[in-house]
Parts: structure tokens; sequence; C-alpha cells
């Protein structure tokens, strides 16, 4: 990590010149040189006078205000603090009034604003981890091209380093190889390396051989997932692998056993395909979507068929989702709920830009059949639909959802 104050220990006879050149600074002799002045030395064993300034540090300070070709004025601080000078205020005003900036933070800070961080970014960056933002622009650089090659988007770095700001302090080559490593060995593809490391960019302060290494064990020897799995449930839940898996495996593998007399086999199901189980809450998230699907009249083996189906049911609101599917799947269209266990999936399907429209679209057509609405009409995409349930064409049908989302769209703004 590069070492941001200017000065460093020096000797009798370099305060001595320090304290000529403070001379010719205070009598305006030099008052255009140098941008800015550190008076206080806190890696020095040399007590210094508030007003010296050792020549070493001086021509560092020259040579940096010729570079930047910028004028600002050298103001003591009372206690020998970093005073920032009028241009510096123009360039990071927010940051300049409320952090003590230094100029060499500026490379960064300006390499770091091409992914879109603002002044309120970098303030919380240094309120979490200021360190992050003292290494030099040549390693940031480095690091975040390698984030790039794998395949992270240019568009997720301001998100992953606003998650995980020392992921600017790891090196590429005794961290983020390794880590790229351990996942593409648990066979993810390439493709979706950036998408794991997006969702959960803290991997990288996890040890590979001490900490995911044994939370993959635990996957397999444990919670009883297949290797041969292992990558797919990465991929759907990056999280887990930053996860405290037994704890949350144990409670709720206990809670399912117990509540729905669900065995083994049918919760490793669960947690296949959707691992996003082991996150959730079981008083807040699990057990109220359970009690609304046995509230409809679902008693708890038609329950457990739908939740080993369909896991991701108990990631759907109960206001906005499943209530209001529920009551289309009654009310219009004519369905028992024991229908939903033969056809769970109606219920990850979207109302407004799914149900709604194909079902009126055929009632339209007069060619909806009599009796319940057979659900599996829901399920091909829309020109296999319109080939096989409505017998017309694709342009037609997507005119007609069109219309229906302009109509509803009116309804709900006249609601209000």
């Amino acid at each position: 990590m590069e070492d941001f104050d200017f000065y460093k220990k020096n000797s009798k006879k370099n305060t001595k010149q320090g304290q000529r050149l403070t001379e010719k600074v205070s009598n305006g002799s030099l008052s255009s040189i140098g941008e800015r002045v550190l008076l206080k030395d806190p890696h020095s064993n040399v007590k210094r006078d508030k007003n010296t300034v050792d020549k070493r540090s001086f021509e560092k300070v020259y040579n940096a205000t010729n570079r930047l070709q910028k004028k600002s004025t050298i103001v003591n601080g009372s206690r020998g603090k970093l005073k920032v000078g009028t241009s510096t205020k123009g360039r990071y005003p927010q940051l300049s009034e409320e952090l003590e900036l230094d100029e060499k933070w500026f490379p960064l800070l300006d390499y770091l604003s091409t992914f879109g961080l603002k002044e309120s970014h970098f303030i919380q960056i240094y309120e979490r981890r200021m360190a992050s933002l003292q290494i030099n622009v040549a390693s940031a650089q480095e690091r975040l091209e390698f984030l790039l090659s794998v395949g992270v988007k240019h568009k997720d770095i301001r998100k992953i380093i606003m998650r995980q700001p020392q992921i600017l302090e790891y090196t590429v080559e005794n961290n983020l190889k390794s880590h790229v490593g351990f996942l593409v060995d648990l066979g993810v593809p390439h493709s979706r390396i950036g998408h794991i490391i997006s969702a959960a960019p803290s991997l990288f302060s996890y040890s590979v051989e001490q900490s995911l290494k044994p939370t993959v064990r635990y996957l397999v020897e444990e919670v009883g997932i297949k290797t041969s799995d292992v990558s797919k449930v990465v991929q759907l839940s990056p999280q887990i692998l930053v996860q405290r898996l037994d704890n949350s495996w144990s409670t709720r593998y206990g809670f399912l056993s117990k509540e729905l007399g669900a065995s083994k086999d049918s919760i490793v199901k669960m947690v296949r395909k959707h691992p996003q189980l082991l996150h959730y809450s079981i008083e807040d998230g699990i057990l109220p979507r359970i009690n609304f699907l046995r509230s409809i009249g679902m008693c708890n083996s038609e329950v457990l068929k739908v939740l080993t189906s369909l896991t991701q049911v108990l990631s759907l609101s109960l206001e906005d989702n499943l209530k209001p599917k529920y009551l289309y799947l009654v009310n219009d269209l004519k369905n028992e709920v024991q229908s939903l266990t033969k056809y769970p999936t109606y219920l990850s399907l979207s109302l407004d830009q799914r149900i709604r429209p194909r079902h009126r679209f055929l009632v339209s057509l007069k060619k909806a059949p009599k009796g319940p609405f057979p659900l599996s009409s829901f399920v091909p995409t829309d020109e296999c639909f319109c080939q096989q349930w409505a017998k017309t064409s694709l342009d037609k049908y997507l005119a007609f959802r069109q219309n229906l989302l302009l109509k509803d769209f009116a309804k709900k703004y006249e609601r209000r």
C-alpha cells in the first residue's frame, strides 16, 4: 500500500533547512510554490515546530504542484492538520468539507469515478474502510481490470466496491486469482464467474482452504448435495459460500421435517432447486407462506408437493403475488385450489404479463374451453401459445396484451 504522508524521518540538518524554506514561504518569496504542506509528521521521531518543513518534502510538494499545474494556499492548522486549498475544494467540494483530503488520492478518485462512484460514495468508503482509498491507482487499476477480465460487468464495479471496498486492497496474485480458480474448480462456467463475484464480493475475504472449501464439503457431506450439483447451487445462490451453513441448514431441516413431515430427500431437493431457502427467515418468510397455502385449502402433503416442485414460492410476496393469483385462479379461471399441485408453475408466472392476457385473449376469440380454464395454456412461450391455443398470429396477441396493459394502468392511475 502506498504511503500518502509527504514526510519521512529526517536528520536535524534537513530540519534546519526546512525551517529556512518555511521562513521564505512566510515572507512571501515562495508563496506561489507548493499546493499543500503537511505540518505534522505522524511517522517521524523528530519533534518539529508547527512551521517546520524539511527540504526533501518541500521538493515533493513543488514537483507535485508543477505536475498538477494548480495554485493553492498554504495554511497552518491549529493542530498541524492539512488544510485544503481553493483548487482542491473546487475539484471535490463535498470531500474537502468532510475529510482531510490528500491530493495524492486524486488519481485513484478520478479512476474510480469512471465506474460511476460519486463524492458521497467516497465518503461512505472512507468511513467504512479508509485504507481502501490509500492505495495507488496503478494497483487499483490492475485489480479492477482483472475482475473485468473474468466477466464482471463494468456497471457492477461500483456496487462491488461499495459492498466490499477491501477488494481494492486484494492483490491479483495472492487473492483474486486463487478465488477465481476455486470457482472454476467447482465447475462454474467462465461465463458465470462475473455474476458470482458481483453477487457475493465478500467471498474474497474468506480463505479458500480454511473457509470456502470446508463450506463446499459441508454441502456435500452434511446437507446431501451431490458433488455434480454444487456448481449449480453456487450459481443460483453465491451467498451460500459465505454463510454459516451448519446453523441455517439444521434449523430449516428441523422445521420443515416437523412442520410438514418432509423427508430429508425432499428438503435436499428444495435446497438444490432454490438454495436461497437457507437464507429465509422461518418466522417471517417460510411459515407465513406455508400457512397461506393451508388457508386456501391445501393439506400438508399438498403444501409439501408444491414447495418441492416450486420452492421459489417461499420468495414470493403474499399480498402482491400469491393472494392475487389465487383469487384470479378461483374467481376468473374457475379452478380448484388442488389444480396448483399439478401446475405449481402457475404461481411463478406474471399475473399481468401472462396469466390475465392469455385468458382474456382466448375469451375474446371465443376459444376459451368450457369449465375450468386449463392452466397448461400458461406454460408454453407466447409463440407456442398462439399456435397451439389461439390459432392466430403472435403479433395479434402482443397487440391485445399491450392494449390490455394500458387499460389496466389507466384504471390504477384513476384510483389514485
